[in-house]
């Protein structure tokens, strides 16, 4: 869960909302400074499913006591994440080999670069018996795609790590956009066609709603968002009135345009 800080509270924005986001700046994405992705479809695809493994989480969500709001994906304690992230591979492998093997390396690329979990033994031993598990599960899937003439071309560790960032990125930026940009912020190490280079994006106003892009980095000459969220007005004490009260919240619904500088 994301939460868009408001002057009467939080808008909660399901993870897997954020990253069907993530899926349509991947479809809106390359022109002839930034280059294409293959194969589009699939990584498309793994770009709008990355988050799909908090699907029962985001139906169920834990309460953080410090806040009285549900945990936002910062928060929550390493433990219910590398539970969260074990079972994605059961999920996305009805979607495909492909798709499925950039959502798992998304997964463990966030436990490699983010290392809270090293704070305790307990999340130590099960965030390292997933990355292990993973590791073996990416292993097979890149074998399999070698092997196939329809995937081999795209299953070099040279394409496969560009695509890998490629979703990073386009996670990062969707971020930005729900949660609300506030001030310029800057993305570095942005694949192009010739290299990679660093993607500005500006406010244009304090409402959220139109974002500056320097360089632009997509093939239509605007590209428009709309995602749903629930307002949260109070804040709580019991975890079961805060599952009550997020699910009989309020919908509301948002965009973000995106134009060139």
């Amino acid at each position: 869960m994301l939460h868009r800080q408001t002057p009467t509270g939080i808008i909660a924005i399901a993870q897997p909302t954020h990253a069907w986001i993530a899926g349509c700046l991947a479809q809106a994405w390359g022109n002839q400074d930034f280059g294409n992705f293959t194969p589009r479809e699939e990584v498309c695809l793994g770009a709008a499913i990355h988050d799909i493994g908090w699907v029962f989480w985001e139906n169920e969500p834990t309460l953080n006591l410090q806040t009285g709001y549900p945990h936002n994906f910062m928060e929550l304690p390493s433990e219910i994440s590398v539970k969260i992230w074990s079972g994605v591979k059961h999920l996305t492998s009805s979607y495909g080999r492909y798709a499925a093997l950039l959502v798992s390396l998304h997964g463990t690329g966030l436990f490699e670069r983010f290392r809270k979990w090293e704070n305790s033994p307990e999340s130590t031993q099960l965030v390292e018996a997933y990355l292990q598990q993973e590791y073996a599960y990416q292993k097979q899937l890149v074998n399999y795609l070698q092997n196939d003439s329809h995937y081999a071309n795209h299953a070099t560790p040279e394409v496969i790590q560009r695509n890998r960032k490629l979703v990073a990125i386009w996670d990062l930026l969707s971020l930005a956009l729900c949660m609300g940009l506030q001030e310029e912020r800057q993305f570095h190490d942005i694949p192009t066609a010739s290299g990679e280079t660093t993607l500005t994006l500006i406010p244009v106003d304090d409402n959220f709603d139109k974002i500056k892009v320097e360089p632009w980095a997509f093939e239509r000459d605007e590209v428009k968002l709309n995602y749903d969220g629930r307002v949260l007005r109070d804040r709580f004490r019991d975890e079961t009135q805060m599952r009550q009260a997020v699910a009989n919240a309020e919908w509301i619904n948002m965009s973000t345009i995106l134009i060139p500088m």
